[in-house]
């Protein structure tokens, strides 16, 4: 077992331990078969991402978002920290042929990729999320930013902590972040540990939409559009003018460079 100081940077053990799992990886796709925030993300990447080029999937997973990408014409680079979850997108591209690269890499430290390489980049499913530390966040941004060709864009979807409110105890959890107390009294606001899949301390940094906004401000990015999700994630809130940081469950960013 990788003693805690041993991990790389941004990643909590929690983390580690999910992607360690052979078995997330293996059952990944039926685990989330019936997520209805995957058919929404697809809509807004053949949107976004309308002109063939390599795309780069941070967080990759089991290769769900970027493989009908890369039928659709494009090339592919998923990369991930799971050595598993990689080996699954292998398979699934060498069983269509599909023009798929895979890096195993911490979020954070991108640098084997080159500068100015890909034309389109995403972060889905809340991965940048799993990243502890919002100094480490803006790294694996930065990253982002450097790796994308002049024009190029990146989407990126993120949970909203306000959301929080609606969950049982979830007032308090946000008065304690808010205020670090108790078991919040040593985490950035919206850190999170809670039990998933198995992993009894998953880490999650749930985000305030000034946070991010001044986050992707950093790291060199403009924002294009700003989606916040109703409850279910199946489309964007619907009258989104209406106190969208409190009724949003989270939001889909399209930035560019």
């Amino acid at each position: 077992m990788t003693p805690d100081w041993k991990l790389p940077p941004g990643v909590p053990r929690g983390v580690w331990d999910y992607v360690a799992s052979p078995e997330i990886a293996t059952e990944y796709d039926a685990y989330h078969g019936d997520n209805p925030l995957f058919a929404f993300e697809a809509q807004v990447l053949r949107e976004e991402f309308s002109t063939p080029g390599l795309v780069a999937d941070l967080g990759c997973g089991s290769g769900r978002a970027l493989i009908p990408l890369v039928r659709a014409g494009h090339r592919g680079l998923a990369i991930d920290l799971s050595a598993h979850m990689l080996e699954v997108v292998r398979q699934k591209a060498a069983a269509e042929s599909l023009d798929i690269r895979t890096l195993q890499a911490n979020l954070v430290e991108l640098g084997e990729v080159e500068d100015h390489s890909v034309d389109y980049a995403m972060c889905l499913f809340s991965t940048l999320g799993m990243i502890r530390g919002r100094e480490n966040r803006r790294r694996c941004l930065a990253h982002v930013r450097r790796m994308l060709r002049p024009g190029g864009k990146f989407v990126l979807h993120v949970h909203n902590f306000w959301f929080n409110l609606y969950d049982p105890g979830g007032p308090w959890w946000v008065l304690r972040s808010l205020f670090k107390r108790g078991e919040c009294a040593q985490l950035e606001v919206g850190d999170k540990f809670f039990p998933y899949r198995g992993v009894p301390n998953f880490f999650l940094h749930v985000f305030r939409s000034g946070e991010l906004r001044r986050d992707l401000a950093v790291a060199g990015f403009e924002i294009r559009r700003w989606i916040p999700l109703e409850v279910s994630r199946r489309h964007a809130l619907r009258w989104p003018w209406l106190l969208p940081n409190l009724r949003a469950n989270g939001w889909i960013i399209v930035a560019s460079v």
